[in-house]
């Protein structure tokens, strides 16, 4: 025990003077500390690391809850099932509360809850909420989702517009996805519409749900999942005698309807009678003439890909998807029926004559018409129409009034005549002035009325009469109106109606386009129709040249990426069969009278305030083509960052030329203002100069040439001599003389003005160029100061390095030391266990001794001295032993 005393008195010897010599360099001990303090640091932050994230907080419900919607907002997927036995079809909206759109759809979907709610459910699931079941199971990308399910079957996603009347109209076609035709008047009806039919005839006498039908019915609704727009149609043909109109006859058949190509059956032999296949051969064979855009935000590129597709027909109007009859709509399927019309089908004729009845029997009366025409003010001239065939002795005088009243000979009652724009307009649009009219010899005056034709008016009346000979000019200015119009059958109250419209009569011209029946096939602009809600998609319609504060959104416009063209139809006119009509006409012939919309920017005001004119679309001509002015013209973008560094350029050369008038600096944003091709240019900036009386002859600025001051007046000069040789005194009188002297004298004031103005800022420029010299000064003595303060930084960071070196040294010698005392620290335990382990082996040997000597004592009371003696010696001599193993042990140490 003495011993392992002394040893651990000798170790905390050792470590005192260990700490000692560890306090002769606090540098490290700081160091040790700054780690254990940075470890306790990091790992107290990482144990409280779960506390940063704040928890979510609960759901609430999304909807009201006195909506008849079920809101599900802890997302409850499990709980879907439990509601689908209470209704056939419902609706599940899934959702997420902070998703716009999904905040949006939340009162459409509540419209049609309200409306639909005793037919169909509608369930809306929380599938957000982190610790709910939809968010788990169901992997969804974006939000609202909406499916529908009908008997079981779906889901039907919705993918249309996020609109209560869109989202109705869906939900119906899903509830009652076929519809069934008994009467021939149902049948054409669904014949006429303009998306494609699918029809199953099928006897409901024997059971109600007879073989086949079943097959059909999910057919449509796999239709409805296939495509959310419905562009195929489904019916089911319940009379035979219907049947038999499409020629059908045996019960079970499949029926497609094709407007311009044959229609076809189902083909049993071939395909497996399954609803899948039903659906991939209706879609497969499907005939569609009109195509529904419906752009998915600002950015779609939906519209971009259709235009690349060929020239497009766009027409914007208002659509209702729950309206019983939408009559621009079926005025537009007839338009495209008739030009899709090549072969001139007898199915196509049989649905144009019924749609034909259809309007007729919801046309306004004739007095409501005159009426409407009294509104209007009305006007008449009398014209001669140009002859077609130079070597007839045939002529057609006319007179034609614009908004004349039907039924009354112009003539008769007292109207004033049309203005020459009035007049100019309408022969352009009726091509009286460029067309030809054919027409045989009458001596009858014979009229004919037209009621709202693609022009700037609405109606009009012509009454024409033939003469043998040719008249000129003076005989029809002598001649009267009585004397050309007016004859017996007036006094007898009857006007002949049987006079053919001229555009009626070019059947007789081969080289034009009389009708719009199959006008498809017989032009190389072939057109594809497509249609846009105005009530979705109006900015659109903005963008490509509508009217934004026009009070109806009708709009139609013809575009043709290919040959950059882009016509607009007159926003004064009324949407409808003929006006739509007119523009195909127009667009198809071989030169159209139509002219390219240019979209044009915003005026500037006080033009004349500004050395540089900002010229738009329709100032161009005014300005740029003005013949008597030279006119040096900028072509920028907003976008183009060097055109901004021209500006000043552009300004100097402005000032310069500014007391010219003959000379004119302007510009023009090429990204907001279109123009004629011949005045277009391919890159930015681009510099055009037009001379005087000279437009053909514009030049482009050297694009290799710098684009400096000096450049661009010596290119001005060059381009314009008159500027330099022309000599104000030719030809002059005094008073020329003496406005030119005074004009000289102006300029020469203006000079002055200049050169003094210039003297200043030479001026402004040397006291700005001394400051900027004694700034520099001062500059240099803070470089000067910096530079030694960097040499010295320098140095004393080479002290710093140099001395971190030493303290490396220093660090890796003390960790040696450090590591030879843990060796010699672990000898030491070692030792002590050895020791204290022998110290038990002694203490266990002496007292068995001890036991032994007691044990002899009680054998022998009187021990003999000689076994006494030998018992001392053997014990004196294990301590011997024992010291000397222990001095052994310690010089060891």
């Amino acid at each position: 025990m003495l011993r392992l005393q002394r040893e651990l008195k000798r170790h905390r010897v050792w470590i005192s003077q260990a700490g000692w010599q560890m306090a002769r360099r606090p540098e490290y001990v700081c160091g040790v500390i700054a780690v254990i303090c940075t470890l306790f640091t990091l790992r107290l932050a990482l144990s409280r690391a779960k506390d940063v994230v704040k928890m979510a907080p609960p759901p609430v419900r999304f909807f009201s809850p006195n909506s008849p919607v079920v809101d599900l907002y802890m997302g409850q997927l499990d709980q879907v099932e439990k509601y689908c036995h209470i209704s056939e079809v419902y609706v599940i909206l899934f959702y997420a509360p902070w998703c716009g759109e999904s905040i949006s759809v939340r009162g459409e979907i509540d419209q049609v809850a309200m409306k639909l709610r005793d037919q169909v459910l509608f369930i809306a699931v929380n599938c957000w909420w982190h610790q709910g079941k939809c968010r788990k199971q169901m992997n969804l990308f974006y939000y609202p989702v909406i499916h529908l399910y009908q008997r079981r079957f779906g889901p039907i996603e919705y993918k249309g517009p996020l609109t209560a009347a869109y989202i109705h109209h869906f939900i119906r076609r899903v509830m009652s996805p076929l519809q069934y035709i008994a009467t021939h008047s149902i049948l054409l009806d669904f014949l006429s519409h303009y998306e494609p039919g699918v029809l199953g005839y099928f006897e409901f006498n024997a059971s109600p749900q007879p073989p086949g039908y079943l097959t059909l019915y999910i057919s449509a609704l796999h239709a409805l999942k296939g495509d959310h727009h419905g562009t195929i149609r489904f019916g089911v043909i319940t009379s035979k005698q219907v049947a038999k109109k499409l020629s059908v006859t045996s019960p079970g058949t499949i029926y497609m309807h094709r407007h311009f190509n044959s229609s076809i059956i189902f083909p049993h032999e071939v395909l497996n009678f399954t609803a899948v296949n039903v659906y991939s051969w209706a879609f497969e064979n499907r005939e569609t003439f009109l195509h529904w855009l419906r752009p998915h935000g600002s950015k779609s590129l939906l519209l971009n890909n259709e235009l690349k597709k060929g020239p497009a027909l766009l027409l914007f109007f208002p659509f209702s998807p729950l309206a019983e009859k939408q009559p621009l709509m079926e005025e537009i399927t007839e338009v495209a029926l008739k030009y899709h019309n090549c072969n001139n089908s007898e199915a196509v004729q049989r649905v144009l004559q019924y749609m034909k009845e259809t309007e007729q029997a919801g046309q306004p009366s004739p007095h409501e018409v005159e009426t409407f025409l009294h509104t209007r003010k009305s006007c008449c001239n009398t014209i001669m129409l140009p002859q077609w065939n130079h070597v007839s002795q045939t002529c057609n005088i006319c007179e034609l009034c614009i908004n004349q009243t039907l039924g009354i000979r112009p003539n008769v009652v007292r109207i004033p005549q049309c203005s020459f724009t009035e007049m100019d307009v309408a022969l352009d649009s009726f091509y009286l002035r460029e067309e030809t009219f054919f027409h045989l010899q009458s001596s009858t005056v014979e009229c004919s009325n037209l009621l709202r034709y693609y022009n700037p008016f609405n109606h009009y009346t012509v009454c024409c009469r033939t003469f043998n000979s040719p008249l000129q000019s003076e005989q029809i200015s002598a001649l009267n109106s009585s004397e050309l119009f007016f004859s017996g059958e007036h006094r007898n109250g009857v006007i002949s109606q049987g006079f053919p419209h001229i555009e009626d009569r070019v059947s007789a011209l081969p080289h034009l386009h009389h009708s719009i029946t199959g006008l498809n096939c017989n032009t190389n602009k072939t057109l594809n129709f497509y249609l846009l809600d105005s009530n979705l998609h109006w900015r659109f319609a903005t963008r490509l040249g509508a009217n934004e504060s026009a009070r109806v959104q009708e709009f139609a416009t013809i575009i043709d990426l290919w040959d950059e063209v882009h016509y607009v139809l007159d926003q004064k006119q009324i949407l409808d069969k003929s006006s739509i009509e007119s523009i195909i006409k127009n667009y198809s012939r071989t030169y159209s009278p139509l002219n390219r919309h240019l979209i044009a920017g915003t005026k500037s005001r006080a033009q004349e305030k500004y050395l540089i004119a900002e010229v738009t679309t329709q100032m161009f001509d005014s300005i740029v083509l003005d013949a008597e002015k030279n006119v040096l013209l900028l072509y920028y973008t907003q976008w183009c960052g060097f055109c901004t560094v021209l500006n000043h350029v552009l300004i100097q050369v402005a000032r310069l030329f500014h007391a010219n008038d003959g000379m004119v600096i302007a510009r023009i944003n090429a990204a907001k203002n279109d123009l004629p091709w011949e005045y277009m240019v391919d890159r930015f900036p681009t510099v055009l100069f037009f001379p005087s009386n000279r437009k053909d002859l514009s030049v482009k600025y050297p694009e290799d040439l710098p684009f400096t001051v000096p450049n661009l007046v010596r290119f001005i000069l060059l381009h314009s001599p008159q500027l330099v040789h022309q000599d104000p005194f030719q030809s002059c009188n005094p008073d020329c003389i003496q406005k030119a002297a005074a004009l000289q004298k102006d300029r020469i004031n203006q000079l002055e003005n200049e050169l003094k103005r210039l003297r200043a800022e030479m001026q402004a420029l040397h006291q700005a160029e001394k400051q900027l010299a004694l700034q520099l000064s001062a500059t240099r003595q803070e470089e000067h100061q910096l530079k030694l303060q960097n040499q010295a930084l320098e140095a004393r960071n080479e002290k710093l390095k140099h001395h971190n070196e030493k303290l490396q040294d220093l660090y890796s010698q003390r960790n040696a030391e450090l590591a030879e005392t843990a060796v010699k620290l672990g000898e030491i335990t070692a030792v002590s266990e050895n020791l204290l382990k022998e110290n038990i082996l002694l203490k266990a040997y002496m007292a068995s001794i001890e036991e032994e000597l007691e044990g002899k004592t009680f054998t022998s009371s009187t021990p003999h001295p000689v076994e006494e003696e030998s018992r001392l010696t053997s014990h004196s001599e294990n301590n011997a032993e024992a010291e000397s193993f222990s001095n052994r042990e310690t010089h060891i140490l």
